[in-house]
């Protein structure tokens, strides 16, 4: 773990907008959703509520960014390198504001955030900028008076779809492989934490990338979403999330203009102790992959498996770890875990608890 400074316990929210064409917009409808902190539950930003009329739009400019002949699509691959370079400085410059926009919205440990979910972000953007003048065809032998090769395009206008878990994390994880391949980009953050997501737009205007490559769309699932998911003039949709909305996406997807998917859905991972195994690595381990970002994973470790013969020492060890656990508020010195989401999160995990035991765990 790198050395973690001191965060900002009350940042400022500097955008609140939809961001479309590198400009900020209010949503066509007037509506705002709130967004609060999970800690306190105090109410932290009326953010602007996008739905279909804002999805077109975004759409609009990301279609008229990928035209042939733009600048976008006439810039040098390696200056598409040069300019996510550039992006990646000045994440890394806001890294301890970012962090605590986090911890704000989302509620994870301020040194999670800033040393596990900023680091990584950091690390992907650099590491997708590298791939952009690194992206070749094939030249291939064919019989006759042939000459035979491939060539790899991009598709062209990617929405993107992502969760509250990790906001910026995901939020990465989507556009670096996409706009290394010289895609535009529709994206909808998760409406319980769309903040660090309209920060980047920000970051995005000042970095240079022309307008409408990237444009950001906060809003609810079945209306936002939904829009991206079904738009005729959206090439490919990326989502991360439940199983049960992932199918919504296929589906809306097949139904529309038969766009490329990729789906990231929840999973149950698990975790196999045996009797020979070191029980010490192996409890702490085990404890980390179920508890870390406060369970909220779709890798979570939530599937213990232990040889038999060991199963109640394990069992007496985790219980002691899990005891020790530092929980509070994300601001505060050592904590291990911050608060779930919001409430419904919350009652759900309670919710699983209570049937657990009714079933004899």
């Amino acid at each position: 773990m790198s050395d973690i400074p001191e965060p900002i316990r009350n940042p400022d929210i500097h955008y609140t907008k939809i961001f479309i064409n590198n400009e900020y917009h209010n949503s066509v409808s007037g509506k705002t959703f709130p967004v609060y902190n999970p800690a306190t539950e105090e109410k932290v930003a009326d953010v602007q509520e996008g739905d279909k009329a804002d999805v077109d739009k975004a759409v609009a400019a990301a279609r008229a960014a990928f035209k042939l002949g733009s600048p976008w699509r006439t810039m040098d691959a390696s200056q598409r390198g040069r300019l996510m370079q550039k992006l990646a400085d000045l994440i890394e410059r806001d890294r301890v504001y970012l962090a605590s926009l986090e911890v704000v919205d989302n509620g994870k440990p301020f040194a999670d955030a800033y040393d596990a979910d900023l680091g990584e972000v950091i690390n992907v953007i650099r590491y997708y900028a590298g791939w952009c003048d690194k992206i070749c065809g094939k030249t291939i032998p064919a019989d006759g008076p042939m000459f035979c090769y491939t060539r790899h395009e991009p598709v062209g206008v990617c929405g993107q779809i992502i969760p509250w878990n990790y906001p910026l994390s995901m939020f990465t994880w989507k556009i670096g492989p996409a706009l290394a391949c010289g895609n535009t980009i529709v994206m909808k953050p998760a409406e319980q934490t769309p903040l660090s997501a309209l920060y980047m737009g920000k970051l995005f205007m000042e970095a240079g990338f022309p307008a409408g490559v990237i444009n950001i769309v906060p809003g609810y699932g079945p209306t936002a979403g939904a829009a991206i998911a079904e738009h005729m003039d959206v090439d490919k949709v990326a989502f991360t999330g439940s199983t049960e909305v992932g199918r919504i996406v296929q589906q809306a997807a097949g139904k529309s203009n038969l766009k490329r998917v990729t789906l990231e859905l929840g999973g149950k991972s698990p975790v196999i102790v045996f009797a020979d195994s070191d029980l010490d690595f192996a409890v702490a381990n085990c404890h980390h992959a179920l508890f870390w970002n406060m369970g909220q994973n779709c890798c979570a470790g939530s599937r213990t498996f232990v040889e038999e013969s060991v199963y109640d020492e394990f069992v007496k060890r985790s219980v002691e770890r899990a005891k020790k656990r530092k929980v509070g508020e994300g601001f505060q010195s050592g904590v291990e875990q911050g608060p779930q989401v919001n409430q419904e999160q919350f009652d759900k995990i309670l919710g699983l608890i209570e049937e657990g035991k009714k079933e004899g765990a």
